[in-house]
């Protein structure tokens, strides 16, 4: 057998919650003895990790505290364009699958299907292929579909979205800024652009939006919470 048919996968989890590391970690490595699985409980740590040591794929959660899945994913695609991106989130929404994907992602899967579609979309994306959640795939082409409405709160950066998620869950502007490592005039001014892009005048109505359109969903990071 020649010695370059069987190198190792050097797989990095990137969660914040050890829990549901642990869980994924013994999914990957139950399935192959092959994978080796590194971790890291935020994106700053992720990128530490990918300049000491050799990956063939991140799977990233997009809810991370201080660096957020996307802008980890764009920080990624930007210095290690070779490496795969499996996106695990609590997000079912297809605006997410499809923000991850326009940041590069390779793959999206929902992590209540995790147990039963981890290695199939591990093996997918190492392989150089895509993966999507069945479940979003027709929802996913929907939006690509030009004809397809498409939601006010499609316009709104990354970050602004994760500001409005977070009001509407009923953060202060201080909470936010201590959980994304910001100012609260940037928070305050993210929040002012949020209003303006989708034409609300003010904090009830962002929340009355969000709730209609589900962007309550998904888990937030503790309030003040620190690596």
């Amino acid at each position: 057998m020649s010695t370059e048919e069987k190198s190792p996968l050097r797989l990095l989890l990137v969660d914040d919650h050890d829990i549901v590391r642990e869980g994924l970690k013994r999914v990957l490595e139950a399935h192959s003895s092959d994978w080796q699985v590194a971790e890291a409980r935020s994106g700053f740590q992720a990128l530490d990790c990918l300049r000491l040591q050799a990956i063939d794929l991140v799977i990233v959660d997009l809810s991370l505290p201080g660096m957020n899945g996307l802008d980890l994913i764009l920080r990624i695609k930007a210095n290690y364009p070779s490496i795969g991106v499996l996106v695990l989130s609590m997000h079912a929404e297809e605006q997410y699958a499809m923000r991850s994907f326009r940041a590069g992602a390779n793959g999206y899967i929902t992590k209540d299907n995790a147990a039963k579609e981890l290695v199939t979309a591990v093996s997918k994306v190492a392989a150089g292929g895509a993966y999507v959640t069945p479940s979003l795939a027709e929802q996913v082409v929907m939006q690509l579909n030009s004809g397809t409405t498409v939601p006010s709160h499609s316009q709104l950066s990354n970050r602004e979205l994760d500001v409005l998620r977070r009001l509407i869950a009923g953060q202060r502007l201080t909470d936010i800024a201590a959980d994304l490592h910001l100012s609260i005039k940037t928070v305050s001014t993210h929040k002012t652009h949020i209003q303006k892009k989708l034409q609300l005048p003010n904090l009830a109505a962002l929340v009355r939006y969000g709730l209609h359109n589900q962007l309550d969903q998904g888990p937030l990071e503790p309030v003040g919470k620190m690596l």
